[in-house]
């Protein structure tokens, strides 16, 4: 590795060490090795600018923004009163219920801890009354919380598509299918561990009840048909269609179920501004992080490096995961894209892997990362809605990581499982 690998990520992994911001991190090393190598720092105002310019990037703050309205709009704890109706009276059904509920919700916000927000506050004292334990309660939270960026509509993969330059469209589809089995993994696991320790069920819905949970969220279950749908017939682009999720959020906060007041819509812009500022600011520093890495051959040399040490496919993306798993315990999916994407791509060119199955692939090991003890970046989260300490819930997610990666292992080695749908629709 050359002297200025060395000082770059050195310089990065201290300032993380010095619990500096992410944001902070990724800028400043750069800055440091600039300086020190006297390399172009006036390079640095263009990058940090033509970073935020892409049009794509629009799309974040009205994903957030739809996000903080559907809540507000009481479309979380509908799809919930659903989802009970529908699964609680099986063995685990609030188990599952919880993992349908962030399912729901992760095909409206495009967010991980906007997932967790929602479903938890609800879903988490009801689990701890019906007779789960809170740290299993929090830990299957945690994880289905990050099925919010693998199900699209993903600022993970909105981000993904800028940086490795494939069809935002095509990976929201591709991220369907490995999102439901995630899912599907997780509620069998709650279903196992409700089993063993006898759980009780709640009563079975009557049909009556079922019909009435249906229609009142059904203005909730379509707006992933209204999203992904207009993406697929093209009636209006992934950028586009974020904004239409505002608006129909606030149609239906509004006029339908009458639970946002023109009062609430400050604070809810303010909101998605400061959300959005957060994540604009680790997207321009660690574009220019990106950019050294390239520049400089780094991003070349440890690709080389990597391809010597595992030769083939199979062990080259085992690698891969075990990297990115460990990433993800300590920067977000965001930062984590930026540092490591131009070290893999060339990889993926060398070794014909579908940039598009990497995505989803790499996403997925990002979201399992971060949910990782004991410093998963969204464990505390967690930790702070169900008010436990990380100790606890380190207990309670581990069954739940363990399905995490059995799923994330069928994903990469079968990639036909995320690109069959998108290939079925024809998506270029």
């Amino acid at each position: 590795m050359s002297a200025t690998a060395i000082c770059l990520f050195g310089s990065f992994f201290l300032l993380l060490f010095l619990n500096m911001p992410i944001a902070v991190a990724l800028g400043l090393s750069t800055a440091i090795t600039l300086l020190l190598f006297d390399l172009p720092i006036q390079s640095l105002p263009p990058t940090l600018y033509s970073s935020l310019t892409k049009f794509t990037l629009l799309a974040i703050p009205f994903f957030f923004l739809a996000g903080l309205i559907m809540e507000r709009a009481g479309i979380s704890k509908r799809l919930i009163q659903l989802a009970q109706t529908l699964t609680g009276h099986f063995t685990g059904g609030l188990a599952i219920v919880s993992v349908v509920a962030a399912c729901f919700f992760a095909a409206i916000s495009g967010s991980g801890p906007a997932t967790m927000a929602a479903v938890g506050a609800i879903i988490i004292p009801a689990m701890v009354k019906q007779g789960y334990r809170k740290d299993m309660s929090a830990g299957l939270l945690a994880t289905a919380g990050g099925i919010g960026i693998i199900i699209p509509p993903s600022i993970a993969y909105i981000i993904y598509g800028v940086i490795a330059e494939v069809s935002i469209g095509k990976i929201f589809m591709a991220g369907i299918v490995p999102g439901l089995l995630m899912g599907a993994i997780l509620a069998l696991t709650g279903y196992m561990i409700a089993r063993k320790e006898k759980i009780p069920t709640l009563p079975k819905a009557s049909a009556r009840d079922i019909v009435a949970a249906l229609k009142d969220a059904s203005w909730g279950l379509m707006a992933p048909v209204i999203i992904l749908g207009g993406i697929y017939t093209g009636i209006f682009t992934p950028t586009e269609s974020a904004v239409v999720a505002v608006f129909y959020g606030l149609f239906v906060g509004i006029f339908i179920y009458k639970e946002i007041k023109i009062k609430h819509l400050p604070s809810l812009l303010v909101e998605s501004a400061k959300t959005t500022a957060m994540i604009m600011l680790i997207v321009a520093s660690a574009s220019t992080f990106a950019w050294l890495i390239t520049v400089e051959g780094i991003a070349e040399d440890l690709a080389n490096s990597l391809m010597s040490i595992a030769p083939n496919t199979i062990t080259m993306l085992l690698m891969i995961n075990l990297v990115l798993l460990i990433a993800g315990m300590f920067v977000d999916a965001i930062s984590a894209f930026y540092i490591f994407l131009p070290i893999f791509l060339p990889i993926l060119t060398m070794m014909d892997i579908d940039p598009v199955h990497f995505g989803v692939m790499m996403t997925m090991n990002l979201a399992i990362g971060l949910v990782t003890p004991p410093v998963g970046l969204d464990l505390y989260v967690a930790c702070g809605l169900a008010k436990i300490s990380l100790k606890e819930i380190s207990k309670g997610v581990i069954p739940f990581i363990v399905a995490s990666i059995l799923a994330l292992l069928v994903i990469t080695y079968i990639p036909s499982i995320t690109l069959w749908l998108p290939e079925l629709l024809n998506m270029k």
